[in-house]
């Protein structure tokens, strides 16, 4: 059974008594507020309702949540500084207080946190830097690995399963992670496509993202783009506003946020605090950590928690705030902010030699005064004419009012009989994975299309680049120095597709924190998202390929025709294609830009010397052999090789061209030819100035490349573009659990 706590539950004021109610069967409830909710035929009912403007027969209609937490504890491990004299032992010690110094020790960041807060209030969780503020909203949130947090958490005396506390909360960051060149609007269209169903018609989700924006009060900047440092946009408080509204799209019945005024002045800070209000109003749980309030956002909040070191030091109401200083022994002076009195209090009180002590004591004092005083038995949510509903029925039935739109489906099976009974649909993700990709899709173009700069810098790089090399290989021929500069051309340009796709690296650091925060909370599928960003790649790849190819296959004068051709352009496609999914696999894995770029451009050179070109693969030693098969550029590099040198009919080395690439080369005409003659006559065959002494084969078998054919070698190269994305799709799910362990 549920508890309730009174608006004042820190003051002496009496509970109101409960009224009584009708018995009434989950069925029967359905039933009667099934004509509230009729999103699924069609109608022009609103999405979302407030509920508590819904009567019947004198009693609200609302079903009241109720969120406790009990003896919240959370230790973590610190081990000790590395000093230079830790290296070497000192001898073996019996001492206990020496051998514990060697161990790590432990911090508490929560020590027996206990409180609770119902639909319709904001609880606020204040203190100092390194309180447990977040800590604490972590803890709440469920973002604390299973294990280490111990306590209780549960909504309406029931404990929150992970999977349940997903669909019905939202947790809003408190940094503003958005999309920069998306609009407001557009910004909270993509929040509906992904946490509302697809059984919710289009034009219902454009209703409330419309209501949202109203509830918001972001009306006037609907249509302006979110905007970054380069890019001028929205003003501070109105992005932490749009951050609010994308994670309060589906209308959650908890809401998390951590200091959502932080870096905002007063009024953007009031306003803010003002939205929670509202949505705290429509049925909601607000739990916030804030710094230091104003004046004016004290006056909204419900419910305060003071944290110091982990420990609570006050709990209840704003008004009890001066009763409680006052009886402790530091009265709050008239005309003082309160919040900031006890903030300035409480550090004052850290840095003296008891620290807070005394006032931990003293607030655990305060509640068992608080509970005596009270004298009430344990509390049913009041105004409920459901009383004896669980959690699960709760949630269906508020379902059914158009509360938690994304959150399920309530289904009432056996009509409207006394025996009728309801299950509850809470699917763990709101969208098929299909529609998660073409919406992801669509988003990442949109915010690529309207910064045109970055992709036209990535085309003019691969033009500029291939340009030189066209300019610096210029048609070259058949000759042995020609050979050997087509050997370099190809593994120039092959190495370049690799390193042009350096610049996908950013790409998912810059988004890493929206997709944790979008995926914590299942607004998608973390396979939905690594699908998405192939194939949303895919259409620059084609268009990077063929202006490389087009750039050099006819000015360098490779051979081949059409099928040439056609095979040149599939094989830097695909180096471009493994090439990205390389890059975009090191984004998951590196924590930042400049490290991504060092291991990348380290890792590219190594695949480079292992090619093939520099050293040939019999002439690897045995203990770095396996480097040469991993080479991403020995693939192409060799399936190039092959394209070009493949026609049995072309001869590249012909009579006296035997001398060239030796020091032989410098000697005239005429004593060449009778050096030749000189050879022919010793080895027993003729000879002659047009005899063809080497074709492609022989080059291809002085090269190594003997192994794969060319079309292996492009399968090869593809199938390690997809293996790389796979292996970045066990980086999301392994290294984004977004929770402290």
């Amino acid at each position: 059974m549920a508890r309730i706590v009174a608006a004042d539950d820190d003051d002496s004021m009496e509970l109101n008594t409960i009224s009584s109610v009708h018995d009434s069967t989950l069925g029967q409830l359905l039933k009667n507020v099934s004509d509230v909710r009729k999103m699924d035929i069609g109608d022009e009912t609103p999405v979302h309702e407030s509920l508590n403007q819904d009567y019947d027969d004198g009693y609200m209609r609302t079903v009241p949540f109720v969120l406790s937490f009990d003896n919240l504890t959370y230790n973590v491990s610190v081990r000790r500084k590395l000093e230079f004299r830790n290296l070497f032992p000192r001898g073996n010690t019996e001492d206990p207080e020496i051998a514990q110094t060697v161990m790590p020790n432990t911090k508490t960041l929560l020590n027996n946190i206990s409180g609770e807060s119902r639909d319709g209030e904001i609880m606020a969780v204040l203190g100092a830097s390194g309180s447990g503020k977040s800590t604490l909203i972590d803890a709440l949130a469920n973002r604390i690995a299973k294990g280490s947090l111990k306590g209780t958490v549960k909504l309406n005396g029931e404990t929150l399963q992970s999977r349940m506390l997903k669909v019905i909360s939202a947790y809003v960051m408190q940094d503003d992670l958005l999309f920069p060149m998306l609009t407001v609007e557009e910004t909270l269209m993509f929040a509906a496509e992904f946490r509302l169903p697809r059984s919710l018609p289009k034009s219902k989700k454009k209703l409330r993202v419309q209501a949202l924006i109203d509830q918001l009060g972001i009306r006037n900047a609907a249509k302006t783009i979110i905007g970054d440092e380069g890019h001028r946009g929205i003003s501070g408080g109105e992005r932490r506003r749009v951050s609010i509204g994308i994670d309060i799209i589906h209308d959650p019945i908890l809401l998390f946020l951590d200091e959502p005024t932080s870096g905002l002045d007063s009024t953007s800070a009031f306003m803010v605090v003002k939205v929670l209000k509202r949505i705290a109003q429509s049925g909601s749980i607000v739990i916030m950590s804030i710094h230091q309030p104003s004046h004016r956002v004290l006056s909204l909040l419900d419910r305060l928690i003071f944290l110091s070191r982990g420990h609570t030091v006050y709990s209840g109401s704003p008004a009890s705030l001066a009763r409680f200083f006052s009886e402790f022994g530091s009265p709050i002076p008239e005309n003082e902010n309160r919040t900031e009195f006890a903030l300035d209090l409480i550090r004052e009180l850290e840095v003296s030699a008891g620290g807070t002590r005394g006032l931990v004591e003293f607030n655990k004092k305060w509640q068992e005064m608080k509970k005596q005083n009270n004298r009430q038995p344990p509390l049913t949510p009041p105004s409920s004419p459901y009383p004896n509903l669980t959690l699960k029925e709760a949630i269906a039935a508020s379902i059914s009012r158009g509360k938690l739109v994304s959150g399920g489906e309530s289904v009432a099976n056996g009509g409207a009989t006394a025996t009728s009974t309801t299950t509850l649909a809470v699917p763990e993700f709101a969208n098929p994975m299909w529609i998660e990709i073409k919406t992801l899709s669509k988003r990442s173009m949109l915010n690529s299309r309207r910064q045109p700069e970055l992709f036209g810098i990535r085309v003019a790089s691969v033009v500029i680049t291939g340009f030189i090399l066209a300019t610096v290989f210029w048609r070259l021929d058949n000759s042995p120095k020609g050979v050997q500069e087509r050997l370099g051309f190809f593994a120039f340009a092959m190495s370049t597709m690799f390193y042009t796709c350096a610049d996908a690296l950013p790409v998912f650091l810059q988004e890493r924190y929206i997709f944790m925060r979008e995926t914590a909370y299942n607004a998608y599928r973390r396979s939905s998202y690594v699908l998405s960003h192939a194939i949303v790649s895919i259409p620059s790849l084609i268009f990077l390929s063929l202006a490389f190819a087009a750039t050099t296959y006819w000015a360098v004068g490779l051979g081949g025709g059409p099928m040439g051709l056609l095979f040149y352009c599939l094989i830097i496609l695909a180096s471009f294609w493994s090439g990205s999914s390389f890059v975009t696999f090191l984004s998951g894995v590196v924590p930042s830009v400049m490290l991504g770029y060092i291991i990348v451009v380290a890792i590219l050179a190594y695949f480079l010397l292992f090619s093939g070109f520099f050293i040939n693969r019999n002439r690897i030693p045995d203990y770095w052999i396996w480097f040469h098969y991993l080479s991403l550029v020995k693939y192409p590099y060799e399936a190039v090789l092959q394209n070009e040198f493949s026609d049995a009919t072309k001869c590249f080395v012909r009579g006296v061209q035997i001398f060239d690439n030796t020091p032989l080369g410098e000697l005239p005409e005429v004593m060449k030819l009778n050096l030749l003659g000189s050879v022919s006559k010793s080895l027993g065959v003729t000879i002659s100035s047009t005899t063809c002494l080497t074709t492609g084969a022989d080059i291809l078998k002085n090269q190594g490349v003997v192994q794969l054919s060319k079309w292996n070698c492009l399968f090869v190269t593809v199938a390690f573009g997809f293996f790389f994305r796979i292996l970045f799709y066990f980086t999301l799910l392994l290294g984004s659990k977004n929770k402290r362990r």
